[in-house]
């Protein structure tokens, strides 16, 4: 059997008194394990870091406990004199992906930049 008398003084210690939540989100990179904690950003909005385990390329965070998997594509086509991304490795890449659980994915594209020289 409950006491009501033991929880009556917390109902009224409580009645004036306001909680404050402080809000966090915690960043996650599943290759390298990098984290960040943040205040809450905007919706659609993400982190990015320099990724050691792909290739020194830009990859984005996710929300920690994100079932998900971010990987690099290499550029498939000829790579002319067009400056691309390139990884430590060597190789052009031209993406980095992330595919969620669900089906839903996200893509970071790298896009190639042409030069042009000019004589006066």
């Amino acid at each position: 059997m409950t006491d009501k008398r033991a929880y009556a003084g917390v109902a009224e210690a409580a009645a004036g008194q306001a909680v404050v939540f402080d809000a966090w989100q915690d960043w996650l990179c599943p290759n390298c394990g990098f984290g960040e904690r943040t205040r809450p950003l905007p919706p659609n909005a993400t982190r990015f870091h320099t990724c050691p385990r792909l290739h020194m390329l830009t990859a984005p965070l996710v929300r920690a406990g994100t079932d998900c998997k971010v990987f690099a594509v290499t550029r498939a086509d000829y790579l002319g004199r067009e400056q691309q991304r390139m990884g430590d490795d060597g190789r052009p890449y031209m993406a980095v992906v992330t595919e969620r659980a669900d089906g839903s994915n996200d893509a970071a594209a790298f896009a190639g930049v042409a030069t042009l020289r000019g004589e006066a």
